[in-house]
């Protein structure tokens, strides 16, 4: 995508104006799946787009991987496993590497905030000063990791010496969500790596974009052809082929409970490979009479709209005890309604667009059936502005 001026701005209040900042889009520069060290087309050829939430509109197509893409991805993991120098070299040469691959994603941290505000609608300054350095912070902790896993001796009741030894797991599956996909990226990939492991990696079909870039900058760090795979492409396919595959040796998946189940079952059917998920929540937010008001109203704002609410963890209910009710829903709506909706390039915006337009109208859709069930609607609950996934903060009071 060429850089330019946007076109509009999307206000808490509804209303579009013109930008007054200027926006450099990054360059799209990998399309295709990630197999064995090269970028290469689908089996299938085919394609699916990838769509920019701040408008609504097609950012470019990515190759849609599909079960025969994972078997490939799979056998190039397996052969880099059992035959290549990545879980033989010493620790500290991992790490080495490590250290140069965290160096060349923080060279990179514009382009790549900057496209996982396009791709997934993240605020680009946020991005800059959180994501993609927690993202290095990250891949530098496991570097030092990496020459420090060891067992343990034991001391056996009979005349025997036992010990433990720590070995890497073999092929890792790893599915990861929208929501982060940066952080998700390396908060799974980066131990995988530092163990010895390789894998196959499948971004949410949602926001492929910064996966593809960052398995480029593993090849350049020096990471060897076949350990770090990603394979582009939607759930029931190609997510499927891997949590069913038979050379997959362990599973990471992030992501909703009833996709969990699904892979859960997956690999009790194939191989019985190990699993370990981290599924969705309904967290609530207690608030006793005693609590500051202030305080109190800011941590549950924040605790629901941080990142547009697209967190696990989000605070979706507020308990409330009667004494400070009608305060501190007051206060709440007064702090929603100052807060600002906008482009995610816009320095002053908190929040910016849904991921995708699924659960922008999923959302949406709650709203409606909270108004249904008799909920008091005391903010927000519209769209925001004309183009693209925006939504006003929207609190309910008196829900049952």
């Amino acid at each position: 995508m060429a850089g330019g001026e946007g076109e509009h701005q999307a206000n808490s209040n509804g209303s579009a104006k013109e930008k007054t900042w200027p926006i450099e889009l990054p360059e799209i520069k990998f399309t295709k799946l990630f197999i064995n060290g090269e970028f290469v087309d689908s089996v299938s050829g085919k394609t699916f787009e990838t769509i920019d939430p701040r408008n609504g509109e097609v950012i470019v197509r990515v190759a849609e991987g599909d079960k025969e893409d994972v078997h490939l991805a799979v056998k190039a993991a397996r052969d880099a496993f059992d035959q290549g120098p990545w879980p033989r070299m010493p620790g500290s040469e991992r790490g080495r590497i490590l250290l140069k691959y965290a160096d060349l994603v923080e060279a990179n941290i514009e382009e790549l905030a900057a496209l996982d505000a396009i791709d997934a609608g993240k605020l680009f300054g946020f991005g800059k000063v959180v994501d993609i350095p927690g993202a290095v912070a990250t891949l530098r902790y496991y570097a030092g990791a990496a020459d420090k896993i060891h067992g343990e001796t034991l001391k056996l009741s009979r005349e025997l010496q036992g010990y433990t030894l720590r070995e890497p797991a073999g092929v890792v599956g790893i599915i990861i969500p929208w929501n982060f996909p940066t952080t998700m990226f390396f908060t799974k990939v980066a131990p995988a790596l530092a163990a010895g492991c390789t894998m196959v990696v499948k971004p949410a079909e949602q926001t492929p974009l910064s996966a593809l870039f960052y398995a480029h900058l593993a090849k350049k760090a020096g990471v060897p052809d076949g350990v770090l795979n990603v394979v582009t492409g939607f759930g029931p396919t190609a997510g499927s082929a891997i949590a069913s595959h038979m050379d997959i040796d362990q599973l990471s998946f992030t992501g909703s409970s009833e996709v969990g189940r699904k892979i859960m079952h997956a690999a009790a059917d194939s191989n019985l490979k190990e699993v370990s998920l981290e599924l969705g929540g309904k967290s609530p937010i207690i608030i006793f009479d005693d609590a500051d008001i202030d305080v109190a109203a800011n941590i549950a704002l924040n605790g629901i709209l941080f990142n547009k609410g697209e967190v696990c963890v989000a605070g979706s209910r507020v308990i409330v005890q009667e004494g400070i009710y009608e305060k501190l829903a007051k206060k709440l709506a007064q702090m929603a309604k100052s807060w600002k909706v906008g482009d995610p390039f816009d320095p002053k915006a908190q929040q910016g667009p849904q991921a995708f337009k699924k659960q922008y109208e999923k959302i949406l859709s709650y709203i409606e059936h909270g108004k249904r069930e008799g909920a008091i609607l005391l903010t927000g609950g519209k769209p925001v502005g004309e183009k693209g996934y925006y939504i006003e903060p929207t609190i309910f009071t008196d829900v049952k």
